[in-house]
């Protein structure tokens, strides 16, 4: 399958490396992280309780899962996430939301309905696909695979830098503490837990520069890949709904 995945915890420039991987291949780039976050706001907009844990949650969130019109469009600010025709990508991001997400990520009946969608995605070849389990479990049989990580506190940083740039006021040592706590949520769940691929690569982007990681990846994704890469794709796509 020609498609790259790439794994990774939150923080580790698994989406920044992702898009611009995919513009050097001329592919298109999935980020399915922004996919949860997107379906965790339609359920908190639906008034689903995801800190509740009521019975029914997990048949809720399925179908939360399964309804949402997600669309992924590349332009050049970067990535934008509509949710029902609605730009939401500043909406996603927010602390709050960022905290919410692990609810909808751990929860394996609406994982399975993101699994279907990513898949759908990913038929037609040409995809650098980030996430925490798309080597593993969403596309086992990728031409490509990486594993980014980097230290906590490291990451932590880069999120606060991010968090910042838009204008939001970021704590470093609480951003890490939850970041670590992301990290075994991440682990040990059940459906689709983030670990490395037995024939990923591993690359460790503590210290690294931006282009220093993006020109390592494409090295080895154009050398497994070989000397040629399709068409682009072009810059969206719809997902559910």
């Amino acid at each position: 399958m020609r498609v790259v995945a790439i794994d990774g915890p939150a923080g580790a420039g698994k989406s920044t490396v992702g898009r611009a991987l995919a513009r050097r291949l001329g592919w298109q780039y999935i980020d399915t992280g922004a996919m949860y976050r997107a379906v965790t706001l339609a359920a908190s907009r639906e008034g689903v309780d995801l800190e509740g844990g009521a019975a029914g949650l997990a048949e809720e969130l399925a179908r939360v899962a399964r309804e949402a019109r997600i669309e992924l469009h590349e332009d050049p600010g970067g990535l934008r996430v509509l949710l029902e025709g609605e730009d939401v990508s500043e909406a996603i991001r927010t602390p709050e939301l960022t905290r919410l997400v692990r609810h909808v990520a751990r929860c394996g009946a609406a994982r399975r309905e993101m699994v279907k969608k990513q898949r759908t995605l990913a038929e037609a070849g040409g995809i650098v696909m980030e996430g925490r389990d798309i080597g593993t479990v969403v596309l086992p049989d990728a031409a490509v695979k990486f594993y980014l990580d980097a230290a906590p506190r490291e990451r932590a940083r880069r999120r606060a830098t991010d968090l910042e740039r838009a204008g939001i006021e970021a704590d470093r040592a609480r951003l890490e503490k939850e970041i670590v706590s992301r990290d075994a949520s991440d682990r040990e769940r059940a459906d689709g837990p983030l670990k490395v691929a037995d024939d990923a690569e591993v690359v460790d982007t503590t210290g690294m520069t931006f282009e220093e990681v993006v020109d390592r990846l494409e090295a080895i994704a154009r050398e497994r890949l070989g000397s040629g890469s399709p068409a682009s794709r072009g810059d969206g796509v719809a997902t559910g709904g």
